[in-house]
């Protein structure tokens, strides 16, 4: 038996590789539980599919840890694919984790942000997302060319190299321009980063899923595309609609149709929820997916045998169904022009033709920055001599104050003393984004709106974007990977960290202490 069965045939190019999720639920010995065992015993008895994905903490639920479940699959003789979100661990606690899962040969991880906690004991968990997926993807790379660290006599060490198959998740439902580059920006730093392979969001515009495909193959990318089939029912249409199970794009179309479809089906539409999977299934391997990723709410493993015979049936008149999966966005922005001719894309990338202004503030904050942050502006030198010569001193603590009074006001100040503000055109990731993603948006937006506070406060990506672009500066988001937040640095002035060569900014663009080698001292 290969040593990871499920990398070797989606790194295959003659291979079509089945994956099918299941989803556990809260509980160690409930009815959810006992239905993956089962389904896993019989899909290794049938022999149809190439992993079983685990789903972790699904839709910011506690569950039994999709670890766990991963490292029992592998005992059972089927491979795993490990969701592997952001939301509820530490770094320290991600990299515990992924120790365990190498030492049971647990390599396959789908690397995501995870869905906000809406739930936990005695009250709502609270968020953690210390990572961002680009962070994890980074970490595990570098576990995998053997993490080098100092212990803690500072002395150098290195650990064997590991042997994960990260992938990643995007989504290309996006109706927004601002919002749809936002997530192609976010996956050139995750590949950047070292990602393996794809897996996109859950939506049913065909033209969008060949879209993912062309950008791939627009940037040179040698990676493959996992695509997305789910088992849609009337009652999870509706869900998805809602935004109840962010970043899934169901239109109101859509949702018609199926409510159409249930009424007038002797069972409740599950057929034409078959048939309309197995043609998802046909159309990806005609369009050349490398995969697919199987999914659906209660689905049998007899579906899923129903899903992939049919959908091989169908599969080499996959165009003749391409018209059954036209339901776009009202107004959505693609990035490439259109084939009338086939209903999907061309090479050519469309006009960009989203305008915004600046605005005030944005302007406000540029002057300012240029004037005290840039190392060659003629404030830069006096800043850096104040800061040199008020740390440490009684004029400290109200210099530290003035700050966080004025960046409580702009940006509702963390006081994280690594400001990425720099970064994200003025906006802070940490205030004003709940998932804290310092690399790019999220999926769970919608029409541009934060997928927590949808109706209330839009995506701070969106908003990021829209500055930038005003600017012609916004492919700044895509042109290097921020770090995660140093903690040594919390509740420290950023200014005084930013001038002394202490945070990641500074570190970025060459600041060096006065009278220093560039090494300064932590807070």
């Amino acid at each position: 038996m290969s040593e990871n069965p499920l990398k070797e045939s989606i790194l295959n190019d003659d291979e079509f590789t089945l994956t099918w999720e299941l989803v556990p639920g809260r509980g160690a010995r409930e009815k959810n539980q006992e239905a993956i065992f089962e389904g896993a015993e019989k899909a290794i008895e049938g022999g149809l599919i190439d992993a079983i994905t685990i789903t972790e903490n699904p839709g910011g639920n506690p569950a039994i840890s999709a670890e766990y479940l991963g490292m029992k699959l592998k005992e059972m003789g089927i491979e795993p694919l490990v969701h592997f979100t952001c939301k509820d661990k530490s770094r320290n606690q991600i990299e515990s984790f992924l120790y365990s899962l190498e030492r049971e040969n647990v390599g396959n991880i789908l690397v995501m942000t995870g869905d906000y906690p809406v739930s936990g004991y005695n009250g709502t968990s609270k968020p953690v997302y210390d990572f961002d997926p680009v962070h994890i993807v980074e970490l595990i790379t570098d576990l995998n060319g053997g993490l080098e660290y100092k212990d803690a006599f500072g002395r150098s060490k290195s650990l064997k190299p590991t042997n994960f198959f990260p992938g990643v998740a995007v989504s290309p439902f996006k109706r927004l321009e601002s919002e749809q580059m936002a997530q192609y920006y976010k996956l050139k730093k995750k590949v950047e980063a070292g990602a393996q392979y794809i897996i996109p969001q859950l939506g049913y515009d065909a033209r969008k899923f060949h879209e993912l495909i062309k950008f791939v193959e627009m940037q040179g990318w040698d990676i493959p595309i996992i695509g997305n089939v789910y088992l849609l029912h009337h009652g999870a249409s509706r869900a998805m609609n809602a935004n109840r199970i962010p970043g899934c794009v169901v239109t109101d179309d859509l949702v018609a149709e199926l409510a159409q479809e249930k009424e007038n089906s002797d069972d409740g539409g599950h057929h034409g929820a078959l048939m309309r999977a197995a043609k998802m299934y046909a159309f990806k391997k005609g369009m050349g997916f490398a995969g697919v990723h199987i999914a659906g709410h209660g689905m049998s493993y007899e579906d899923l045998e129903f899903i992939i015979e049919k959908g091989e049936e169908l599969a080499p008149n996959w165009r003749d169904y391409l018209h059954e999966f036209d339901f776009p966005m009202e107004d959505g922005f693609y990035y490439f022009e259109k084939d009338e001719e086939t209903g999907l894309n061309t090479d050519k990338p469309a006009e960009k033709t989203h305008n915004p202004s600046s605005g005030i503030v944005n302007r406000s904050f540029r002057i300012m920055h240029h004037a005290l942050f840039e190392p060659h502006s003629p404030l830069f030198g006096i800043m850096q001599g104040t800061c040199a010569a008020i740390e440490d001193s009684a004029l400290e603590g109200p210099f530290e104050l003035m700050e966080r009074v004025i960046k409580t006001i702009s940006n509702e100040c963390q006081e994280c003393g690594d400001c990425a503000l720099f970064d994200l055109a003025y906006l802070c990731p940490m205030s004003q984004c709940p998932k804290n993603q310092r690399n790019g948006a999220c999926g769970g937006s919608k029409d541009g709106w934060c997928e927590i506070y949808y109706g209330e406060q839009k995506c701070i990506y969106v908003r990021a974007y829209d500055r930038l672009k005003a600017h012609g500066e916004e492919e700044q988001l895509q042109e290097y990977i921020v770090p995660p937040v140093d903690w040594d640095l919390y509740q420290t002035s950023s200014w005084i960290n930013f001038y002394m060569g202490r945070d990641h900014v500074a570190e970025r663009i060459g600041v060096t202490p006065p009278g220093e080698d560039g090494e300064g001292k932590k807070a």
